[in-house]
């Protein structure tokens, strides 16, 4: 995949907030962050994007079913099933379903409230 190939805009996805826990109350000096869970769905030829980043909004994904392409630096990397990539502040990246069944993962980080 060429670094010149630009993520289109997201398409195809949907995506169910599973649980979500306010992390000031729980860790000193995490006030306004939150930690989620999320389902996210991505229908055949779907596509995660634009190019976004995970600087202060680390996570890991888990992918259930299907194949998920990850587009970072100019790589991509397929996914699935099993377990997935992280996502540190070195992250960024766009995601599509190249497949031709639904893919399915759980994506777990931590956000900043509001």
């Amino acid at each position: 995949m060429s670094k010149d190939r630009a993520a289109p805009e997201t398409q195809g996805v949907t995506v169910e907030l599973l649980a979500a826990l306010d992390l000031g109350p729980e860790i000193e000096g995490l006030a306004g962050r939150q930690l989620r869970m999320r389902l996210v769905t991505l229908a055949p030829g779907a596509v995660f994007g634009p190019v976004h980043s995970h600087k202060d909004r680390p996570g890991m994904v888990y992918i259930l079913q299907g194949s998920i392409t990850d587009h970072r630096n100019g790589v991509a990397t397929d996914y699935g099933p099993g377990p997935g990539w992280p996502e540190d502040r070195h992250t960024t990246h766009w995601l599509e379903n190249r497949g031709s069944a639904p893919a399915v993962e759980v994506s777990v980080d931590i956000v900043r409230l509001g």
